[in-house]
């Protein structure tokens, strides 16, 4: 923004608050109430990197109470700041966080420097809330960390810390974002990728230097690595491609501590074998394996998904969501 745009808003703002000012010989007008806050239009301002705006974030903002979404498509971290400074200086102060501003596309590293910037843009008084899910990973890999600590309490009384997570299709979004929460728990993550330990080196030296959590990486390709992963398991994450088988039950049946494995495709074959839709606990056919299911994951991610946007609209003071957020409300959602 310009700055003398700027100071014309900062000054027509001043103006609403204090009535306006005598001048030209008129007599100075009454002072002018601005609305309250809840009065104000709630506007979602939608950054996508990608070339479209999720139909599924659209919708769940609006059923939220967002009345406007706006897609600002192709998005990237240098258009941050101008956007932001353009939806908080075009609104008076106390109309701030009816304002808000959501980061999608399929770059979870990208939304989060997004995020950053657009706090680093806001000018106080004037302020929005902002809510980071690129592709909606950080809030169904809140979702599935959630439950799987749940059912993993429940089948051995045990929290995450120590627990060894095995976490195939690692390098997607959500698998990346996974990896990190349960990290984040006190697990022992291994990430695994199909097409080499080098395609995962990005997600490591970011688990180390962003987060403070160090996340092994590993190649697993082959029937033989996958095996191998999964006997030293006590967990198994599987946030692969859509209608990919990933693990097969005899795989499964050569571990001798797998407890849990929680599969996110909802589209046949499932990643891991055997797991069905809404499984929440359920034992694998003729194991002692739990197993969570996409769809169970997914109740959970569309409950916290839609809290968050409701949390962005109920604060007053600006709030900025991100994936740590997404697995606090996802917790409390499982506990309740």
């Amino acid at each position: 923004m310009r700055t003398d745009d700027q100071s014309n808003l900062l000054s027509d703002t001043a103006a609403m608050q204090t009535g306006g000012s005598e001048g030209g010989g008129h007599q100075q007008a009454p002072p002018r109430r601005i609305p309250r806050q809840r009065h104000a239009t709630p506007i979602l301002h939608f950054l996508s990197t990608q070339a479209f705006a999720s139909p599924f974030d659209v919708n769940m903002a609006v059923d939220a109470g967002f009345k406007v979404v706006i897609p600002h498509t192709n998005a990237g971290l240098e258009h941050t700041t101008g956007l932001v400074q353009d939806a908080i200086f075009s609104r008076p102060v106390e109309y701030g966080c009816r304002t808000g501003l959501f980061i999608g596309g399929k770059d979870a590293l990208l939304a989060l420097d997004m995020l950053a910037a657009a706090q680093a843009a806001l000018v106080p008084p004037f302020q929005l809330s902002a809510f980071a899910d690129p592709g909606g990973s950080f809030t169904t890999a809140a979702a599935m960390v959630a439950l799987v600590e749940d059912v993993y309490r429940a089948r051995t009384g045990r929290t995450l810390k120590g627990a060894k997570v095995a976490v195939f299709g690692a390098t997607g979004v959500v698998g990346f974002a996974a990896s990190i929460i349960a990290a984040q728990c006190g697990a022992k993550v291994t990430m695994a990728s199909h097409i080499g330990v080098k395609a995962l080196e990005p997600c490591v030296r970011a688990g180390r230097k962003r987060f403070g959590v160090d996340l092994k990486p590993v190649a697993a390709g082959r029937a033989g690595d996958k095996e191998r992963l999964v006997a030293q398991a006590d967990i198994v994450l599987c946030a692969a491609a859509a209608g990919v088988r990933v693990l097969t039950r005899k795989q499964l049946a050569k571990s001798r501590r797998l407890a849990v494995v929680a599969d996110v495709n909802a589209v046949p074959p499932s990643g891991i074998e055997g797991v069905e839709l809404f499984d929440r606990g359920r034992l694998l056919d003729g194991s002692d394996i739990a197993s969570v299911g996409p769809l169970a994951i997914g109740d959970v991610k569309y409950k916290t998904q839609a809290a968050l946007f409701r949390s962005m609209l109920a604060s007053p003071d600006t709030v900025m969501l991100d994936f740590t957020h997404a697995f606090a409300k996802a917790r409390k959602l499982i506990r309740a």
